[in-house]
């Protein structure tokens, strides 16, 4: 206490003191701020004085012009006209490139230049005043001031609220002062006009937005990542030994260059109604791939694994922006092109717009899109475009074309790498790029040759010093869901072997910092119960699988089925979706075929128009056309307007967002589609794998008013989709690299069929690689050689050709992808690859079967059950991939008399079962499944023993718990005792069965979860409640009694 008897304030932990310690390393040398001393003046918002001041030192001759043309108050009149040109272009395009009065340019800012060569750019980049202002006093109608505010030149730019926990106070204060207690109205808090950003700082958090909106402000989170950024984790800071959590908004994004070059080459103005600022963890991975390539030089993969929904087209924008203004240390560009490369055929709209909507002048920007050519992308690449945008499918036409690129490096970004960077296409796009002149040294020293020795120009020597990597290529891959194969090819090598990403912002920090929402929180999922018969005496054999597929076609696209699904889809959209985010909730249905969607969209069509319902506006989506009945569509021909008028392809996706509400989709928009009003999806199709994680993410988008998300599955269980998440909710890397001696193994199984040989090889490699011109006769040459070895093949059984057929695409496809990774040298195997990769093109295929099934199925009993309902909980586990192993050949497709398929594909839709018992079936089988003593004991017993021993008593014990659960439905049960034993009997194989199977998914001691492909994981069950309930639990399933 004080001599007053006052108790003492602690000042160490005050909000001032938060304030200080930010300002000190500001204006330190480090932070490169002074601290500010000039007069606001709110009604211009601006600092006249320290703007006026920078124009007179800097740009003298154009300030004497201006006093001479505005004799009476010049500094007020240079203020408004510099408001007057924030009004047209905003303040960001006036700090960027000046503005115009009466003739005369002036610049409010200069930015670093990119080279040393710059000497006058240097200097003027030092005159800039970088201020630091504490309580911030904006109005002249208040005494209210902001925490903290960052002035260039006497602008405005950067304005803090922060938050001391100590005080009882922390980010969500800081939200509700911006919102409620700064008035949007206010120049200075206009936007565009003065403030870019917002920030709301706490101890632990940042959370920040560019546009003040009231009550409808949106905030978005700025933090690292729980273990730092880049890496693997959930939201928030990790702890910083040497400081508060949150300093790195101070020491490292708003250092003085940092913070200048964010307003020059980050800060993004989209449609001239957004600012886009970047998040923190896009900052960080353009960033830190800057400073590696500034580092290292060029020669380096880099793979950046960031979640669906996080961004990546910004990121890709703004990697491809610094790559191509990079300078080395002798102040020449690192990079000749930045080349962008998207693996789909049709250019992705929103990263040609994103990258074109950057306005920085660092040279020509040229978009291959569906308008231009091959020749078009070989010319731009030999003019030495900065920044060329095309698809992989144009680099096999032009590969041999290329100016040779020895002394020129390329960056090449590949948006959503997958597993096409390892097919044909990618290695053309290597040999049309790669300088080879290091490898032609690397294989002249194999040969023991002297480099003059060695023909640069032999076919066979291009095509094998093209392989692996090279010194001037780099590659930055960005992807959501890497594979195994992207880790391998881009991934960083580890000391022990394996391959990581070298930057993570993953699915779960993502939902975790609510920049994307989870769109398993809401799922529920169908089983179609069906039960088909054939209307035809015969029992002919078909082939197996072919014929169940013939089969579900024929139940998928049954009348009854359509009819049934199509209320439920339009009552879902009624009851819910259109509810959603105010009122503009939109659904996406996802469809198995084009077929299917145009059956869908006439179903949905005459069941709306039978309700008389006015609320529900469909699209249909669809390349091509497709016959139904004798009739054709197309996506434009079915997609009309209210006035009548039909809607066009590419008007499609902006019709959905302004004036429709339900769209359903064939292998469209399933990828790459960005529609932030997308609440609820239908899926009527199998997703699998990266195609089930693509797809749903379309959900994941968030907007103004966006809570939450509903996925309503028709055809895939619960279990499946974790299944498919799981790998990619976070970092997900390869243990070691592939064996590339594994094709050897599969070389000798070719050889093995006796079909063909060395001599056959080496009469068609000697005519593919002869030198000169290809004469008109070569290619009958080729097919020549080919027939001996065709003929040969053809004396196979039928399974043995099948096999064979499969094994030589093996061998292509795995040589393929080997030889981007490394340099083998091997000149039989490559020719045994060249001849097999034309072998397989001339082997006859075997005739396919037709099953013709029309009129001799009918559809005997239907019903759809609701199996799941809740959230579909994902672990927080790393996912490690191991390394492909050699598989055998699967067999041929048998064929079992038709009854037999008709059967294995009712029992799999539990047609067969009665209502009562197929609840029953289901409920003791998750039961007992989920026993884990019973599967002990099935891992270390015999079938006879499990069976007649330990089975009975554990079947036992859970009918009697799934009677108390459910008396009346278990009744029938202890009642007849040959149902008792039927279902036992049949549980018991089941159960033994599903016990002893090896799990494809091992948790190691690591915390991460061991894939062996395909991914295989199990699913905890999940309790059903009402969707909309704020009490969705885990680990519970609901079984309908209605099925």
């Amino acid at each position: 206490m004080d001599c007053g008897g006052r108790i003492m304030s602690i000042t160490a932990t005050t909000e001032k003191q938060f304030e200080s310690d930010i300002e000190a390393f500001l204006i330190s040398a480090k932070g490169g701020y002074t601290k500010g001393n000039g007069t606001y003046n709110p009604k211009l918002g601006l600092y006249p004085d320290k703007l006026i001041s920078f124009i007179q030192r800097t740009q003298s001759r154009e300030w004497a012009a201006f006093e001479r043309q505005n004799d009476i108050d010049p500094v007020r009149k240079f203020c408004v006209a510099f408001n007057n040109a924030c009004d047209m272009d905003g303040v960001l395009h006036v700090l960027r490139n000046g503005f115009k009065h009466r003739g005369t340019t002036f610049k409010v800012c200069y930015f670093k230049p990119e080279s040393a060569l710059n000497d006058t750019a240097g200097i003027q980049y030092a005159e800039n005043e970088v201020e630091c202002y504490r309580q911030w006093y904006y109005s002249a109608d208040t005494k209210k001031s902001v925490d903290m505010v960052l002035v260039v030149n006497g602008i405005p730019v950067f304005a803090f609220e922060l938050k001391n926990q100590y005080t009882g106070q922390n980010v969500d204060n800081a939200k509700t002062q911006w919102m409620y207690d700064r008035d949007p109205r206010e120049i200075c808090f206009q936007f565009n006009k003065r403030i870019l950003a917002y920030f709301c700082v706490d101890h632990t958090e940042v959370w920040m937005t560019t546009k003040l909106a009231g009550k409808d402000t949106y905030f978005l989170p700025f933090n690292q990542g729980s273990n730092g950024a880049g890496a693997d984790g959930g939201a928030g800071n990790p702890p910083n030994p040497n400081g508060y959590p949150t300093a790195y908004l101070w020491e490292n994004v708003f250092q003085k260059d940092s913070m200048l070059d964010i307003i020059q080459k980050f800060i993004n103005l989209q449609k001239k109604k957004t600012l886009i600022f970047p998040r923190y963890h896009q900052l960080d991975v353009v960033r830190k791939l800057v400073a590696d390539v500034r580092t290292n030089g060029a020669g380096k993969n880099y793979l950046i694994q960031h979640s669906a929904g996080s961004g990546k087209s910004n990121s890709i924008a703004w990697t491809a922006y610094l790559l191509a203004s990079l300078f080395n240390e002798n102040n020449k560009p690192v990079f000749s092109s930045v080349i962008v490369v998207t693996d789909r055929t049709v250019l992705d709209a929103q990263l040609q717009e994103t990258i074109a909507g950057f306005d920085h002048k660092l040279g020509a920007i040229e978009t291959i899109g569906e308008d231009k050519n091959s020749q078009d992308l070989k010319n731009a690449i030999n003019d030495g475009v900065r920044i060329i945008v095309t698809t992989l499918q144009k680099f096999p036409v032009i590969y041999t074309e290329v100016d040779k690129a020895n002394g020129r490096c390329f960056a090449v970004i590949v948006d959503e790498a997958h597993s096409s960077q390892t097919g044909s296409s990618a290695l053309k796009l290597k040999t049309a790029l790669a300088d080879t002149e290091e490898a032609l040294r690397e294989y002249a020293e194999r040969e023991g040759l002297a480099e003059e020795e060695v023909d640069p120009e032999d076919r066979l020597v291009k095509e094998m010093i093209a392989q692996g990597k090279h010194k001037n290529l780099s590659f930055f891959a960005f992807t959501a869901t890497p594979k195994a194969t992207t880790l391998e090819m881009f991934g960083q090598e580890q000391e022990d072997g394996s391959f990581h990403p070298f930057h993570v912002y993953s699915m779960r920090q993502a939902i975790e910092e609510k920049f994307i929402l989870d769109v398993l929180q809401n799922y529920m999922t169908y089983n179609t119960c069906f039960r088909i018969a054939k209307t035809m005496v015969d029992n002919p054999d078909v082939p197996s699988s072919r014929a169940a597929k013939v089969i579900r076609k024929y139940q998928e696209l049954h009348p009854y089925n359509i009819s049934q699904k199509s209320q439920i889809i339009v009552e879902t959209f009624r009851d819910t979706t259109r509810h959603k985010i105010d009122g503009k909730g939109k659904m996406m249905v996802i469809t198995s075929s084009r077929l299917a969607a145009v059956r869908y969209y006439h179903e949905i069509k005459r069941y709306i128009e039978e309700k008389k319902y006015d609320d529900v506006d469909i699209l249909v989506a669809f390349s091509g056309a497709i016959d139904d009945k004798g009739e054709e569509y197309t996506e434009s021909k079915l997609n009309v307007r209210k006035d009548g008028s039909h809607i066009s392809e590419n008007q499609t996706k902006v019709e959905f967002h302004d004036n429709f509400n339900v769209l359903i989709v064939a292998e469209k928009y399933q990828t790459g589609f960005d529609e932030p009003l997308l609440h609820t999806m239908i899926v009527d199709k199998k997703l699998k794998n990266v195609k089930a994680v693509q797809t749903l993410s379309r959900l994941n988008r968030t907007c103004e008013g966006k809570t939450d998300t509903f996925v309503l599955d028709f055809v895939n269980k619960a279990e499946d989709i974790k299944d498919a998440f799981q790998p990619f909710y976070q970092e997900t890397f390869l243990q070691e690299e592939v064996n590339a001696d594994l094709l050897y193994q599969t070389q000798r199984e070719l050889r093995a069929y006796g079909i063909y040989s060395d001599e056959d090889i080496k009469a068609f490699t000697d005519e593919y690689y002869k030198k000169g011109r290809q004469g008109d006769r070569a290619m009958g040459r080729m097919s020549s050689i080919l027939l001996p070895v065709s003929n040969r093949y053809n004396k196979k059984t039928q399974n043995e050709r099948y096999q064979f057929r499969r094994q030589v695409r093996n061998l292509i496809k795995w040589y393929s992808y080997i030889s981007q990774i490394l340099r083998m040298f091997d000149k039989e195997l490559q020719k045994e690859y060249v001849f097999c990769s034309y072998l397989i093109g001339l082997l006859p295929k075997d005739s396919v079967e037709l099953i013709d099934l029309e009129g001799k199925l009918k559809l005997e009993y239907y019903k759809l059950q609701k199996t799941f309902q809740g959230e579909i909980a994902l672990d927080e586990a790393k996912t490690v991939y191991v390394p492909a192993k050699h598989k055998g050949v699967k067999g041929m497709d048998e064929k079992t008399p038709l009854d037999e398929v008709i059967a294995k594909i009712n029992e799999k839709f539990k047609g067969n079962f009665t209502e009562g018992d197929k609840v029953i079936l289901s409920a003791l089988r998750d039961k007992l499944l989920s026993d884990k003593k019973l599967k002990k004991m099935a891992q270390s017993s015999d079938p006879q023993t499990f069976v007649e021993s330990i089975f009975p008593k554990a079947f036992g014990t859970a009918a009697q718990d799934g009677y108390m659960e459910a008396q009346e439905s278990y009744q029938s049960l202890f009642e007849d005792t040959a149902k008792y034993n039927a279902i036992m009997s049949a549980l018991a194989e089941v159960v033994y069965r599903e016990m002893r199977k090896k799990d494809r998914k091992t948790l190691d001691e690591t915390g991460a979860y061991t894939y062996e492909m395909p991914q295989n994981l199990s699913m905890v069950a999940e309790r059903s409640v009402s969707y909309g309930t704020n009490d969705i639990k885990r680990n519970d399933m609901i079984h309908s009694k209605n099925c």
